[in-house]
């Protein structure tokens, strides 16, 4: 029975080693709690680090054998992988280059080569445990190259990976010395998600850039795989924070901390030690904030919430002693005897104290120069049971893009992150509801069972598309099978393409030319009486007449727009503009100008650029933005947009290969029909084809195709049996 195998850093359990003993400690996040119901069914699997050396056999033993029961599996490391792996390129390289202080990345070849080695020691493990038809699922930063590992030990394996915090721009992303490894880790997978369509949007542009593999509509073909990309912001477990802040124990610490703090309007933040969570800048704010409106001095104060992390490194012991210098600095130059400006905890809080704390909140100041989502402020919503209160947002937290009933400010604008507190501050409290409901309403809707739900049906979407798609070899056993019924078949049409699949010489037309072997197949084929040969190019009627025209064959020329049946003259398939091209050479001629190597290609209905001859990377990048400045320009037109191979071509919307080919298909009933094509453009034709064809994609791309051949060379060999 197949089933799902989760794999992140950590396990949804925490293993305490005290004298000898182990304790076993579950854990509260988010994504514990979401995916709680996938690995608890059945025998699926969450595989991930126990957080604690243990260097004997015995303990490890133990281990196995307990979480076992919790349907976990543990990967161990010793205490020098996890400093190389985790705290080092991990957090010191991945961390603070994905949160753009790219200033703090170290780049070390050793830091690389030991998360390489551990993503392998995650690799063998799920190996160990995978069976055909499992669907492993991969989590974040840590283990980014994970997913290819996977795929050549086991290429048959589906393989679903989330990335939980940013994913930088191209110019961030291009400074990572190991940049193409990380990208073809990742693309490893059969669907990537990311929080946001920013991170999506980044991380197709480095693929393109880097890697050199381009996308359609978020779909990456590598080799013979489709990979897909998307976003799925990831919610909280709504109900629980919900049901957490009206729970005794709760309002019991409420009480508490009240009476402690006096009736004292309350300005909540909560981070872990970190660089990208803007707080000395928040410390900053609230400076100027009591300089400007000093009739807040003695009326708000700040509970200010720092959980511990990495403090012995340098950057994070710099960070937590300038807080501390800051928090200081304003409680000596504001504080009273019966008034302090901030609470400060250097420590973390149980769930139903910050329970408490998101009650008592009059505001919440989330404030990251960079966050992946940012669930603080989702919790903070999902506490207010009264539904007031006000949250300040970091534009900068992928949180925003749905919160935005939220005060949005850019965390690097101190003055306006004042105003946004002043603002908060004086809010009419029907203001103050209003927008609470609405950001309530839409947690509820999109949590974190949500997320999970839809990643994974989008997963197995994705599985079952790819399953389709999936093309059969042409072995020499169905080769054989279709000779036999081409050889009984009385009527018979063959529907062949031209560059890529009768040639290979897509950009140099002296060789693109039919050759004296492709003439005597197409001769051969063409006369005999059973056959209608037709030849399908996107290449212009009067290179295809000069070609192929004296062989009595059909043609359908620039991707269905001319189409000339034997002894005939040439038509359009329909009745077609080309008034539009005057808007649209220009554009063409402009990345001519700016890309050396590209050119133009004029059709009687159609524009095409290019770029085969343009040097590595930089026809990549031209071709993405000509792409999208082409669709954007006829969004509103009857027009079509086509990536090629190294082409980019935009013609008349009416026409394609697919409804070319339909018009022979209605001549009559074939006993035989085949289709091969090698682009995706002749997926329209395959398309077309009636369910008892024969289609035949040359490569390894998935295809609506039936079965796939490897080359052009493979194709005259095809026919030559067929002969």
């Amino acid at each position: 029975m197949s089933k799902v195998i989760i794999v992140s850093n950590r396990l949804p359990v925490k293993i305490v080693k005290e004298k000898n003993k182990l304790s076993y400690q579950p854990s509260e996040g988010g994504l514990a709690t979401g995916l709680g119901s996938i690995y608890k069914e059945g025998n699926n699997l969450w595989i991930g680090w126990p957080g604690v050396e243990l260097k004997k056999e015995s303990e490890q033993h133990e281990v196995r054998e307990e979480i076992r029961k919790e349907n976990m599996a543990p990967v161990f490391l010793t205490r020098q992988e996890v400093e190389v792996f985790y705290e080092g390129f991990s957090n010191a390289t991945l961390w603070p280059l994905f949160h753009y202080f790219h200033q703090f990345a170290i780049y070390d070849q050793k830091l690389f080569d030991g998360y390489k080695a551990v993503n392998d020691k995650y690799c063998e493990i799920v190996v160990e445990k995978a069976q055909p038809g499992d669907i492993i699922w991969v989590h974040d930063y840590q283990l980014l190259l994970l997913p290819q590992m996977i795929r050549a030990r086991l290429p048959g394996i589906s393989i679903g990976f989330f990335l939980h915090i940013p994913f930088p721009s191209f110019e961030a992303f291009r400074l990572l010395p190991w940049r193409r490894e990380i990208l073809m880790g990742m693309l490893g997978s059969d669907l990537i998600g990311f929080h946001t369509y920013d991170d999506m949007r980044h991380f197709l542009s480095s693929v393109s850039r880097i890697a050199g593999i381009s996308a359609s509509k978020g779909v990456i073909t590598v080799e013979s795989r489709s990979v897909e990309v998307d976003s799925f912001p990831m919610g909280i477990d709504y109900q629980k924070y919900h049901d957490v802040a009206s729970s005794p124990e709760t309002i019991k610490r409420e009480i508490d901390y009240r009476t402690s703090l006096g009736k004292h309007k309350l300005i909540l933040s909560i981070d872990r030690l970190d660089y990208s969570k803007g707080i000395p800048q928040r410390l900053y704010a609230l400076d100027k904030f009591f300089e400007k409106y000093p009739e807040f001095i003695g009326i708000v104060s700040q509970i200010m919430i720092v959980v511990p992390s990495r403090d012995n490194v340098g950057e994070y012991k710099r960070l937590k002693e300038e807080i501390d210098l800051l928090v200081g600095r304003i409680n000596g130059k504001y504080g009273t005897i019966h008034w302090t400006p901030i609470h400060y905890f250097y420590r973390s809080f149980s769930l139903y104290s910050l329970s408490a704390f998101y009650r008592m909140a009059d505001v919440a100041l989330v404030t990251p120069m960079r966050d992946g989502m940012n669930l603080v402020c989702k919790e903070f919503i999902a506490s207010k049971l009264d539904q007031k209160g006000v949250l300040i947002l970091s534009e900068m937290a992928g949180a925003s893009k749905e919160l935005s009933d939220a005060i949005l400010i850019n965390p690097n604008d101190i003055d306006q992150m004042v105003n946004a507190l002043h603002e908060a501050l004086i809010m009419p409290p029907e203001d103050q509801i209003a927008h609470i409901k609405i950001m309530q309403e839409s947690l509820k809707r999109y949590n974190i069972h949500h997320w999970v739900k839809i990643f994974f049906d989008r997963l197995n979407d994705v599985i079952t598309r790819q399953k389709f798609l999936a093309t059969k070899v042409l072995d020499p056993h169905m080769i054989r099978v279709i000779r036999e019924k081409y050889d009984k078949a009385k009527k018979r049409i063959l529907f062949l393409d031209y560059d890529g699949t009768l040639t290979g010489f897509h950009d140099q037309p002296q060789k693109a030319k039919p050759d004296k072997d492709l003439v005597d197949i197409l001769d051969r084929l063409s006369r005999d009486k059973k056959n209608t040969v037709v030849i399908i190019s996107g290449r212009d009627r009067r290179t295809l007449e000069e070609w192929v025209g004296y062989l009595d064959m059909d043609i359908i020329a620039e991707h269905g727009i001319w189409i000339r049946e034997k002894n005939k003259d040439w038509e359009t398939f329909t009745h077609l503009k080309n008034d539009w091209k005057s808007d649209f050479r220009p554009i063409f001629e402009n990345y001519v100008d700016r890309t050396p190597g590209s050119f133009i290609e004029e059709k009687d209905y159609s524009l095409v650029w290019h770029y085969r001859k343009v040097e590595t990377g930089l026809g990549e990048l031209r071709t993405r933005e000509l792409a999208s400045h082409l669709r954007y320009m006829a969004s509103d037109k009857n027009l079509s947009v086509l990536e090629g191979d190294m082409v980019i071509e935009i013609k008349n919307s009416e026409v394609d290969n697919g409804r070319a080919s339909e018009r022979w298909l209605q001549h009559g009933q074939y006993e035989f029909i085949l289709a091969i094509g090698d682009d995706w453009t002749d997926e329209d034709t395959f398309l077309a084809m009636p369910d008892d064809a024969i289609t035949i994609r040359v490569g390894r791309s998935s295809s609506q195709a039936k079965y796939r051949i490897d080359s052009f060379n493979a194709v005259r060999d095809f026919f030559k049996e067929l002969l």
